[in-house]
This record gives structure tokens, C-alpha cells and sequence, in this order.
């Protein structure tokens, strides 16, 4: 057995100690009224995980968060750094049934939680969970001197550095993802995940100890840590934290804290500029990497390699599993796919069902492999073995390598139908059609064949310029473009798609409508197979 030796382990509690070495006095965290230097952040750090250890909190032990965006999660995430423990930022706008299962299933030795907003919330999830052994729980809003408050919590422990010797390989920051298998899962991240991820994004967004990011974005999403959090952080930039985002008080605060990036929707950004029209604030310090036009010059345009061949735009391909972004149009130039090249940390292939590889132009399973594939699911190991088999992560996600060597997202593969032995993808069928110059959107469902087992069928809504558009001016679109047997072989329009909540194409109510139905093994084609 070789031993990893200690100069070799870089985590992210001494990426903490070396900045309060270079740049001590710099503000590293502003939230509020809140200002921490490197110093004051790496001393309340200490603070903090020695407390954690006085309750029991050691390594590979787990810490929830339920509350809104606050300075705290890195200050959890820098304490359970130097434990080796994890955090889980829990998504503050679940139920409370939700938020009970989140409890059970990791499992934390100590939750903090928040009273404004969400606290009745968490009073149902506690009554429904009753007093699970051997969990402390922390009001991180409560007055300074309340006994179960987080800062009298903190303030009781040592400011001495544990100085223990950390594993780069273990877990520091729990994301859960969509609930694929039935229930949500925690995806674990490593601190040599974050790192390299932070070391791509730097590089991408020419990010360096002058940055301050306004981190508007939620913490309990892979986004707001990827553009541009840990990157900033890890340069020893600024990291300018808002509860929620509400533009009136954004943009005092985009000023003041000379913000060069920030984690904002279209929307805010509207708004933004439009309460900027009155207001007048200096906002010359920022530079806008996504949809620049919408900030009507009012800012700097971002010219990094993030935003270059439209890597800004949409153009690139993640998920939280591959800590953020695999490949973007910032890698390795222009070209064909729409998701770009994979960046240096990483491998991808394409793959088919029985796990060869894909040649260019053929649709198959995007894998990936490196330093920025997680460690798997927090207490899955099932879906673990399945997903890493072939020693790659399977996305699960539908993709193909183009002849010049760049990659097209397709959509899932979650969803598949089965034409005698042929397995179709709607999301491939769906993204052909949708490359029609009259088509606005489409939808694939299968409707069942007795003898083929499925047909493919798609609901097409037109432009409004293109009502000429027929079913059979699609049929030959997608004849031209994909193999025969994926072309749809109906098509039927309609003013809109229904959505569901959370505004995904309702492939049920499109079912139910066009006799849809005879899916194989069900609608998914996932963790199980």
C-alpha cells in the first residue's frame, strides 16, 4: 500500500491558511453588515470546526444547512475542511416532508437552520421526525448570546488550527440532485473536485484576486459555485453574498463592492437596469458574461474565454455530478456541437447501450472521467456501481461526438422509446426537429405498435410564420438528418406544449392526449437497467 505523502494533499482548509498568509488583510467575504478578512475567516474556521469537534463532528461526519444564502456555508464548508466532514447547503424552499427526508438520509450530526422565511417549515419537518438521536440543532439567525445560535456556538470554540491532515479525495460539499431513482441523492464533491473546478473556471473567466463576485445564485445549486464562487476563492478574490435576490437591493451593492461578476438572471438584470436609469450607480467594475445585450451598455462586456465562440450563451455541457461544466465553447475553439470541447480535467466519451464507443455523428450516453467526476451518491451504493460502471461516470444524459471533434448535448436518455430492436431517444428526435426553420418547439412521445412495439410520433409547435409547415415537411426534415427508423412517423401540432411546475415539456399530459404509452420497463431507462 503506497502512503499519499502530506506535502502532496492540497484541500480546500489549506487553500484557507495560505490565503490568511497572502493576503491577510484583504476582505475575502461580505454579507451585510458582515466584513471577514482571510485572517478573520480562517480564525472563526478554526472557531468553528473545533466546536464541530467538541459535538462529535469528525471525519467523513456530515453537517446540514436549511436556511437562504449566507456567509456561514462557507464558513461551514471551511471548518468541515479541516475535519474532514461535509456540508450539505439543503435546498431552502422544500417541503417539510422533503426537508425530514434530507435529515434521514444524511443523516448530520448537526443541522443549522434559519427562522426567517422557511422556520415554520422546519418546525413541521422536526414534528415529523420527532427527536432523532444525536443531532444538534443550530439557529444560525437567533441573537449572539441564544444558547442553540450559531454565532454563540462558534464563538465557544478554540481559534487554534486542528491542523489534522486531510484526504483531497473525501467529501466536503453534498449537492442533491433530481430525484432519477425515486428519491433525491447527495452528490458528493471532494475538495480535489472544487479545486480543479475552480482552477477551469479561473481559467475560463479570467478570475483573479481582483474579483468580487456578487453571489446572488442559490448555494444549494452547482452554479453559483462554479461561476464564479470557488474560482474567486480560490484565487482569493471577493465573495459578495445576498440572502435572495431582490434588485433593489443588488444594485447599491454591485457598486459599493465594485462587483466584477455576479450570478444573475435575465430578469434581474431588466430590472436592474431599469432601476439603474433613475439611480444612477457606477457600475463600470462589472463585466457581463451572460446575455450582455440585456444590460444596454451599461456595464463592461466580458471577453474572457468563458464567453468566447458563445461559451456564455449557453454553449456547454454539466451537471452537479461533474462539479458544473465538462466541456464549454471556451475550450479548444469554435466549431460544430453545442456544447463545445471538454476542458483539461476531464475525459468524455460517447457511448451505446452495450457500452462501446460511439463513433462520430452517432448518438449515444455522455460519460466522463477525471478529476471533476464526484465520488457518487451520499448512501447509494447500488446506483453507484451502476452509474461508475466500466470505471466512467454514465450522465445518463444523450450526446454525440461531431466530426470535428467538438460535442452536441442532446437531452436525456431517461426517456426511451423502442422501435422493434432499434432504442430511440426522443431528446435526439426533438432536438432534429427543432433545428426546422418553422418549428418553434417539438415533443417525442411513443405511441404503442403491436407489431414494432412503438411509433414515434411528434407534437410540433410552429412559428407563427410557418403555418405552412405539414407533417410531411418533417417527416423529410428528419429523414435527411437522422437515421430512418428515429423519424417520427406522425406529427401533430399544437399552439403550445404543456409544461409542468417546474416549466419541463409534460411528456404525461402529451401521453394522455395522443395515446402515447408501451415504454419499456416503464418511462425511464436509468439506474435499474
Amino acid at each position: 500500500m503506497i502512503t499519499v505523502n502530506p506535502a502532496r494533499r492540497l484541500t480546500f482548509g489549506e487553500v484557507v491558511r495560505e490565503h490568511r498568509r497572502s493576503f491577510a488583510d484583504v476582505v475575502a467575504f461580505v454579507d451585510g453588515e458582515v466584513r471577514l478578512t482571510w485572517t478573520e475567516f480562517d480564525e472563526r474556521t478554526n472557531r468553528l470546526a473545533n466546536a464541530l469537534a467538541a459535538e462529535g463532528v469528525g471525519a467523513g461526519d456530515r453537517v446540514l444547512w436549511l436556511g437562504q444564502n449566507s456567509v456561514r456555508i462557507w464558513e461551514l464548508l471551511g471548518a468541515a475542511a479541516k475535519l474532514g466532514a461535509m456540508v450539505c447547503p439543503g435546498y431552502w424552499r422544500w417541503a417539510a416532508p422533503e426537508m425530514a427526508f434530507a435529515v434521514r438520509d444524511f443523516a448530520p450530526k448537526v443541522v443549522v437552520w434559519q427562522q426567517e422565511e422557511i422556520g415554520d417549515t422546519i418546525a413541521k419537518a422536526r414534528a415529523e421526525l420527532g427527536q432523532p438521536d444525536g443531532v444538534r440543532w443550530l439557529r444560525h439567525d437567533a441573537p449572539q448570546e441564544e444558547a442553540d445560535g450559531y454565532e454563540a456556538f462558534l464563538a465557544a470554540g478554540s481559534p487554534e488550527d486542528p491542523a489534522l491532515d486531510i484526504d483531497p479525495d473525501t467529501a466536503l460539499l453534498v449537492i442533491y440532485t433530481a430525484a432519477m431513482s425515486g428519491s433525491q441523492c447527495g452528490s458528493m464533491l471532494s475538495h480535489r473536485n472544487l479545486l480543479a473546478m475552480g482552477a477551469t473556471g479561473g481559467w475560463l473567466g479570467d478570475i483573479d484576486h481582483t474579483t468580487a463576485f456578487l453571489s446572488a445564485g442559490p448555494m444549494f445549486h452547482i452554479g453559483n459555485y462554479q461561476f464564479w464562487g470557488v474560482p474567486a476563492f480560490l484565487h482569493g478574490g471577493k465573495n459578495v453574498i445576498v440572502r435572495r435576490v431582490a434588485a433593489a437591493e443588488l444594485l447599491p451593492l454591485l457598486a459599493r463592492e465594485r462587483c466584477t461578476h455576479g450570478y444573475l438572471m435575465p430578469p434581474t438584470i431588466v430590472e436592474l437596469v431599469e432601476l439603474n436609469a433613475s439611480a444612477g450607480h457606477d457600475l463600470s467594475a462589472f463585466r457581463a458574461s451572460v446575455a450582455p445585450q440585456l444590460w444596454a451598455g451599461t456595464v463592461q462586456v466580458d471577453t474572457s474565454r468563458f464567453t468566447a465562440n458563445g461559451g456564455g450563451e449557453g454553449r456547454g455541457y454539466g451537471q452537479t455530478e461533474v462539479t458544473g461544466f465538462v466541456a464549454t465553447g471556451g475550450f479548444g475553439g469554435s466549431g460544430i456541437g453545442n456544447a463545445g470541447r471538454p476542458g483539461p480535467f476531464v475525459a468524455v466519451r460517447i457511448v451505446a447501450e452495450d457500452g462501446t464507443e460511439c463513433p462520430a455523428g452517432v448518438a449515444g450516453e455522455i460519460c466522463v472521467r477525471g478529476e471533476l467526476v464526484h465520488l457518487g451518491y451520499w448512501n447509494r451504493p447500488e446506483i453507484n456501481e451502476h452509474r461508475f460502471r466500466g470505471g466512467w461516470w454514465h450522465t445518463t444524459d444523450l450526446g454525440r461526438r461531431e466530426p470535428d471533434g467538438t460535442i452536441s448535448f442532446l437531452g436525456t436518455t431517461t426517456r426511451m422509446l423502442k422501435s422493434a430492436a432499434e432504442n430511440i431517444f426522443p431528446a435526439e428526435v426533438e432536438n432534429c426537429i427543432e433545428a426546422h426553420a418553422g418549428v418553434k418547439e417539438a415533443a417525442v412521445i411513443g405511441v404503442p405498435n403491436e407489431r414494432w412495439a412503438q411509433d414515434v410520433k411528434a407534437v410540433v409547435v410552429r412559428h407563427d410564420d410557418a403555418s405552412g409547415v405539414t407533417a410531411e415537411d418533417i417527416i423529410e426534415h428528419c429523414r435527411a438528418r437522422i437515421a430512418s427508423y428515429k423519424k417520427p412517423k406522425t406529427v401533430e401540432f399544437v399552439d403550445a406544449l404543456p409544461r409542468t411546475a417546474q416549466f419541463a415539456k409534460d411528456y404525461a399530459a402529451l401521453d394522455a392526449r395522443f395515446g402515447g404509452g408501451g415504454y419499456p420497463g416503464g418511462e425511464t431507462l436509468g439506474a435499474g437497467r
